[in-house]
């Protein structure tokens, strides 16, 4: 006889039962992730520029990876909270379109940068 210990249809987590928890659980989660890639990158981006040991061709491209990785912070995460708790974008009409197809824009420039600066970074290695 195979038993396995499963989780009964009963026995949900608590997130799916209670929505205000879950987007609890989210804002949570969201609010230091924000907070330290603002920081980190941020502080990345001062130290390589203010150190003059620190220019060296390669960084740069460091300087570009942690600048384009600043966008999610700034761009991703408020509309996905609002999203969260509002249930929609706070602008409407016209200007809410154009902003929300901008936000989309931005974002997946942004991740492409970064992939780039990485891949870029890759070949100065060699």
């Amino acid at each position: 006889m195979n038993t396995t210990a499963g989780v009964s249809s009963s026995q949900s987590f608590p997130s799916l039962i209670n929505p205000v928890a879950e987007k609890l659980e989210k804002t949570v989660a969201y609010t230091p992730i924000a907070v330290l890639a603002l920081a980190g990158n941020s502080l990345i981006g001062i130290i390589v520029c203010k150190t003059p040991t620190l220019r060296k061709p390669i960084n740069p491209l460091i300087v570009n990876m942690a600048m384009s990785d600043l966008f999610y912070p700034i761009f991703l995460l408020p509309v996905r909270l609002a999203e969260l708790h509002v249930g929609s974008c706070l602008i409407g009409g016209a200007l809410g379109q154009a902003l929300g197809k901008l936000h989309v824009f931005l974002v997946d420039v942004s991740s492409l940068v970064s992939i780039q600066s990485l891949i870029l970074i890759t070949v100065d290695g060699f």
